[in-house]
C-alpha cells in the first residue's frame, strides 16, 4: 500500500468534497461570499496536493520541473482567495496591505513563466530519491532561482496581513474567529514559510509538503463556517419559534399577520388575516388582489399610505373598509413596517390588521347619540329664544297689515296713485321676505339632520348667530359686540352644530349679565388665526366663574344656573371635539369669563 499516495489523495478529495458543499451553498444564497472564497481555497489547496504527489512521483528533472512551475498557478489562487477571505469574513486586515500582497504575489507568478525554469529553480539538474513515509519520492536538484525571494516576500506579507487582521480582531473583542482562522492562517503560513526556504535553499532533502499546512487552514475556515452554518440553523429554529409565539399571541389578540415581498408582488397572511379578507386557507395572493377586495372608496387612500411608506421608509397604517366576495362589509385597521434590502431598497413590507367592524358601528352610534342629544339641545335653546322670535315676527307681520290696510284706503279713491300702492306692495314684500328669513332660520335650525361638513367663514358664521340673538339682547338690555380678523382662514364643520355651540355660548354670557346693571352688560365675541387653528371667543362682563365651578362646568348635568340643565356645555365641547378642536373657560381679570374654542383651519379651497 503506498501511504504517500493514500494520504495526498485524501488531502485532495477532502479539500473538493468541502469545496462542492460550500459552492452549492453560495449558489443557493449568492450573498454568502465567505463559503465562495472558502471554495476556491480548498479547490486551490486540492491542486497544489495533485501537484505535490505528481513530483514526488516525477521520473526526470524536467517533470519535476514543469510540475513544479504549473504548482505555481493553484498557490497563487490560494494566496488571493485567503487574503479577500480574511477581508471579507473577519471584516478586518488593511485594504493596502491586503493589495501588496496580491500585487506581489501576481508578479511572482508572472515571473515563474519569465526566468529561468521556474520561480525556485534556473534549471532542476536532477533528481535525488530519498525514503518518505516508507517510500522511495523525488526531490529536486538544481540552481536556485534568486527570484524565489519574490514569492517568499508575498508569504510574509501575507503573514503580516493576517496577524494585522488578527490583532484588528482581537481589539473590537471578537475573540473566537480570531483564534480559529487569524491566529491558524499565520501558524500554518510560517510553518510553511518555514519549510519552502529549508527545502528550496538547500538546508534539507526532503519533499515540500505546503498542502499539509494549507490543510490545517482549510480545516479551520471549513470548522468556522461550519459554526456559522449551525448558528444560522438555530437562529431559523428560534426565528420559526418566534414566528410561531407572534402568530399565537396575534391570533389571540385578533390580530392577522401579513407580509408583502415587494420583488415577487406577493403576499403572504396568517390564517387569521385570510379569513379576514375573505381569501382561502394557503391562497397566492398577489397585491392587485388584496387591494380590489378594499372598498372603492377606501382604494386610493391605501395605495397613497403605501407609496409613502415605500418612499420614506416609513411606517403604514390605515383604517379601510373590505367587501367580501359575499357583499359582507368589514372595517379593517392595517399597521405595517417597511424593510429595505441590503441596497437600501424596498424589499418586503411586515404588519398585522384587525377587524374593527365592531369599534366602527359603536362609532357611528355614538354619533347619531350626540346628533339627537344636539338637537334636543336646539329645541331646549329656542324655547328660550321664543318669545324674541315671536317679537322679531310681529315686527314685519305689523308691517304687512298696516300696508296693506293703508293700500285698502287708497285703493277706494276713484283716482288711486298707483305710484303709491306700487310702493306699499313693495314694502308688503319687503316685511313678508324678513318674517320668511325668521321662519326659514328657525326651520333649519329645528329640523332633525344629518351632519354635513363643508368649508365655512366663522366669521360669516359668528354674524349669523348674533343676529338670531340680537333680539333676545335687545330685550335685555344687553349689548353685543363682534370682532373679526378679515384674513381668517376657513374651518372644516358642520354649519349647525357649530352655529349651535356659538349660540349656547352666547346665550350663557347673556344670563350671566342679568344681575349687572344695563351700562355694564356686555357680550364680546372675536375670531382670529392662531397658527394652524381658527379662535373663537365669547367674553362677557358679569362675576365669573368659581373656582370650584370653573373646573366642572363641562361636566353633563352640572349647571351654574338655578334652571339650568347642565347639558348646554357638555354638548357644544362633544361638538368641538368632534371637529378635532378644544373648548375651555377662564376668569377675566376685570371681571366675567371667557370661553374659548380652537378649530383646525381648512387647507386651500373657499368657505361656503
Amino acid at each position: 500500500m503506498s501511504w504517500i499516495t493514500v494520504i495526498w489523495s485524501m488531502v485532495a478529495s477532502s479539500c473538493l468534497t468541502l469545496a462542492a458543499m460550500h459552492l452549492l451553498i453560495w449558489c443557493k444564497k449568492r450573498t454568502a461570499w465567505g463559503s465562495l472564497l472558502f471554495s476556491l481555497t480548498a479547490v486551490a489547496t486540492a491542486a497544489v496536493a495533485g501537484c505535490e504527489l505528481w513530483m514526488m512521483r516525477a521520473e526526470t528533472a524536467r517533470e519535476f520541473g514543469v510540475v513544479l512551475r504549473w504548482a505555481h498557478v493553484p498557490y497563487w489562487g490560494l494566496i488571493i482567495s485567503l487574503v479577500v477571505f480574511v477581508r471579507l469574513y473577519l471584516q478586518a486586515g488593511r485594504p493596502w496591505l491586503a493589495w501588496t500582497v496580491c500585487v506581489v504575489r501576481t508578479f511572482s507568478l508572472l515571473l515563474n513563466f519569465l526566468v529561468g525554469q521556474n520561480l525556485n529553480y534556473h534549471e532542476v539538474t536532477g533528481l535525488r530519491h530519498i525514503p518518505f513515509f516508507g517510500e522511495s519520492v523525488s526531490v529536486a536538484e538544481g540552481v536556485s532561482n534568486p527570484w524565489m525571494l519574490v514569492g517568499q516576500l508575498s508569504l510574509l506579507l501575507l503573514v503580516i496581513f493576517a496577524a494585522d487582521a488578527t490583532l484588528a480582531v482581537w481589539r473590537r473583542g471578537d475573540r473566537r474567529p480570531l483564534v480559529l482562522l487569524g491566529g491558524t492562517i499565520v501558524f500554518f503560513v510560517m510553518g510553511g514559510i518555514g519549510q519552502f526556504v529549508l527545502t528550496f535553499w538547500g538546508f534539507i532533502h526532503k519533499p515540500v509538503t505546503p498542502s499539509l499546512f494549507f490543510l490545517g487552514i482549510v480545516a479551520a475556515m471549513s470548522f468556522e463556517l461550519s459554526n456559522d452554518m449551525l448558528r444560522a440553523a438555530r437562529l431559523s429554529d428560534d426565528l420559526r419559534e418566534s414566528e410561531e409565539r407572534m402568530t399565537l399571541a396575534a391570533e389571540a389578540a385578533g390580530f392577522g399577520v401579513w407580509m408583502w415581498n415587494v420583488a415577487t408582488n406577493r403576499v403572504w397572511g396568517s390564517e387569521r388575516w385570510l379569513h379576514l379578507f375573505g381569501f382561502a386557507p394557503h391562497a397566492a395572493i398577489t397585491f392587485e388582489e388584496v387591494i380590489q377586495r378594499i372598498h372603492p372608496e377606501d382604494r386610493e387612500i391605501v395605495e397613497r399610505e403605501v407609496r409613502r411608506a415605500l418612499m420614506d421608509r416609513d411606517d403604514y397604517a390605515v383604517e379601510y373598509r373590505v367587501i367580501l366576495s359575499d357583499g359582507t362589509q368589514k372595517w379593517v385597521a392595517s399597521r405595517g413596517r417597511m424593510y429595505p434590502d441590503e441596497r437600501g431598497k424596498p424589499a418586503r413590507m411586515l404588519g398585522a390588521a384587525i377587524d374593527i367592524t365592531g369599534r366602527k358601528q359603536a362609532e357611528q352610534e355614538i354619533v347619531q347619540q350626540r346628533n339627537e342629544l344636539a338637537h334636543v339641545a336646539r329645541v331646549s335653546t329656542m324655547s328660550q329664544l321664543a318669545s324674541s322670535l315671536a317679537h322679531e315676527l310681529n315686527q314685519p307681520l305689523g308691517a304687512i297689515m298696516r300696508n296693506a290696510e293703508a293700500g285698502e284706503l287708497f285703493l277706494q279713491n276713484p283716482s288711486p296713485d298707483l305710484d303709491e300702492v306700487r310702493a306699499i306692495l313693495a314694502d308688503i314684500r319687503k316685511d313678508d321676505q324678513r318674517a320668511g328669513a325668521v321662519i326659514d332660520r328657525m326651520r333649519e335650525w329645528m329640523k332633525r339632520r344629518e351632519v354635513e361638513r363643508r368649508r365655512l367663514d366663522l366669521n360669516l358664521l359668528a354674524g349669523e348667530v348674533v343676529t338670531l340673538v340680537r333680539p333676545d339682547a335687545e330685550k335685555r338690555r344687553v349689548r353685543l359686540a363682534v370682532e373679526t380678523d378679515p384674513a381668517l382662514p376657513p374651518v372644516h364643520g358642520d354649519r349647525v352644530q357649530l352655529q349651535q355651540v356659538l349660540l349656547n355660548l352666547l346665550l350663557n354670557g347673556m344670563d350671566a349679565l342679568d344681575d349687572n346693571r344695563p351700562a355694564r352688560r356686555l357680550v364680546t365675541v372675536r375670531t382670529r388665526p392662531v397658527g394652524a387653528t381658527v379662535e373663537v371667543t365669547v367674553s362677557d362682563t358679569g362675576h365669573g366663574i368659581s373656582a370650584d365651578k370653573l373646573l366642572r362646568v363641562f361636566e353633563p348635568f352640572f349647571s351654574t344656573k338655578p334652571n339650568g340643565l347642565g347639558m348646554g356645555l357638555a354638548i357644544s365641547r362633544s361638538i368641538i371635539e368632534a371637529h378635532g378642536g378644544r373648548l375651555w373657560a377662564e376668569n377675566n381679570e376685570a371681571g366675567g369669563a371667557t370661553f374659548t374654542f380652537t378649530l383646525p383651519a381648512a387647507e386651500g379651497g373657499n368657505p361656503k
